[in-house]
């Protein structure tokens, strides 16, 4: 459970105190001895980036942040320290613990308070015996103390809720998880927040014709679901929706195609993408972001049994263009691209889809960047790349010349599925771009998506990548829209 937090206006002699200090001093509030401030100044001035302090009845945890670095830079870092100050502070059996800092530092005490909240994050549902490493006590509540405002406090609340919701989301295994329970599970997450949920069953599907995302689901016993969910407050700054369209294929085996070795094993988190637009719209809602947004999630798990789509099938997708299949693994693509053709109907603004969608772009970069990719305007990656800076969710452009499309010309349908092993990534986005109408961003998580291994406060179980990065770039959008999205000439005015 993630600890309670709230804000106090003045630190008592008996609390346990983190303190994040930007110069050689340390405040007056901290209420240590002469020769304790003089021993952790010694220890910082060595080169220590935390020093911790046992008194009789409490410890003070001294952090200092990095010198002559861009500020979110220095949240970053903030982020990590607590991460590895996490096992000593939840070893410290604290029922509460205060975090605080200087005044020269803005964000600093939200950024800590972040990477502890999601360093204590861990999936223990179906554990029976619990670890009793786990089972220690971390601080029930964190207690903000500084200038707080009340916007940021509330973001950074609602926010770290969201990102414990998608990482449940994407641990939870496909037999307790199939895509009607996802889909159940949107419908709460819609009633907990104040966004609308509509779920189309598969009759609805099937008179929509929606042949990308009933050909993946043709080898499975579970049926489909799309899940329409819908943001719009009355002060939104945009009369255009910004349409959110997240992957959600619960389990993918590959299909006939299947996977190989331990490329199945996890799996489990190919709705990466789907939880993600889960958690924005959760955040948005919960903070009343004034942004109309709608996010569109297909789901479904990709198997090869029963009638199960093959190698050469001809589909024809929801907008009546006839996809060739080249290999089944390639299943997200044909999900998304019903998604993002329906997204027509909302006249939208810009659609930006999110997934673990290629190997391709996992091997580009690694766990460090987010693939993204399209024809947007130049507005809205600039507005990506500051949300991304600001949460460390960093996306990294990959070039989208109409020569990849080349790559995917099919000689009996409009398209297919695949483009071969050279830029796969983008040649997926080319695909997604045949069937959007609008402006449109891709963004491949597949690399940050899932972890082999805990990243500091991002954990192999469940990073919950994306939230973070497309609920930071709504609220930048609702805040500069006027400055940087509706100018003149770029056709937003409402």
């Amino acid at each position: 459970m993630k600890p309670v937090i709230s804000r106090i206006s003045q630190i008592s002699p008996d609390q346990s105190v983190v303190c994040i200090i930007s110069r050689d001093e340390i405040p007056e509030f901290i209420l240590l001895s002469k020769a304790e401030k003089e021993y952790a100044l010694k220890q910082l001035l060595a080169g220590e980036k935390h020093v911790v302090i046992n008194s009789y009845f409490k410890t003070t945890y001294i952090v200092r942040t990095g010198k002559s670095l861009p500020e979110f830079r220095i949240w970053e870092e903030l982020r990590k320290t607590a991460s590895n100050l996490s096992k000593i502070i939840r070893a410290g059996n604290h029922e509460e613990l205060v975090i605080s800092s200087d005044p020269d530092t803005a964000g600093a005490v939200e950024a800590f308070t972040e990477g502890l909240i999601l360093s204590f994050y861990s999936f223990e549902k179906y554990l029976t015996k619990k670890d009793p490493e786990n089972n220690k006590k971390y601080p029930s509540r964190l207690l903000l103390f500084g200038n707080i405002p009340d916007d940021d406090f509330k973001w950074l609340d609602e926010l770290t809720d969201a990102v414990y919701i998608v990482r449940e989301l994407i641990n939870e295994p496909v037999n307790r998880l199939n895509a009607p329970a996802l889909s159940e599970e949107i419908r709460k997450a819609g009633t907990n927040a104040g966004f609308a949920v509509d779920i189309f069953n598969k009759g609805k599907i099937e008179a929509l014709k929606m042949g990308g995302l009933l050909a993946v689901n043709r080898g499975s016993v579970d049926p489909p679901v799309f899940c329409i969910l819908e943001w719009k407050p009355e002060n939104a700054v945009n009369s255009k929706p910004v349409v959110l369209v997240g992957k959600g294929i619960v389990y993918d085996t590959g299909g006939l195609n299947i996977k190989t070795g331990n490329y199945m094993e996890d799996m489990k988190a190919d709705m990466a993408g789907a939880a993600a637009v889960t958690g924005t719209l959760y955040t948005i809602a919960r903070t009343g972001i004034p942004v109309y947004v709608v996010g569109l999630i297909p789901a479904t798990d990709n198997r090869p049994g029963g009638n199960a789509y093959t190698q050469g099938d001809i589909l024809t997708m929801y907008n009546k263009m006839t996809v060739e299949v080249t290999n089944t693994d390639a299943e997200g693509r044909l999900v998304l691209a019903d998604a993002i053709s329906y997204a027509s109907k909302y006249n939208p603004e810009i659609i930006i889809n999110i997934a673990t969608l290629t190997g391709s772009a996992a091997m580009t970069f690694g766990d460090q960047a987010i693939a993204a990719m399209g024809n947007a305007g130049r507005e809205y990656f600039s507005l990506l790349e500051e949300a991304g800076n600001d949460v460390y969710e960093r996306i990294a452009e990959l070039p989208f010349w109409e020569e990849y499309g080349e790559l995917i010309k099919s000689d009996v349908a409009d398209v297919k599925n695949t483009g071969g092993r050279e830029a796969g990534a983008i040649t997926a986005g080319k695909f997604l771009e045949k069937f959007s109408e609008y402006p449109l961003i891709h963004l491949d998580i597949a690399g940050p998506g899932s972890l082999k291994k805990d990243d500091f406060y991002r954990r192999k179980t469940g990073p919950g990548t994306g939230v973070r990065l497309l609920a930071t770039f709504l609220r930048k959008y609702a805040a500069d829209y006027n400055v940087r999205i509706k100018k003149p000439g770029n056709g937003h005015e409402k």
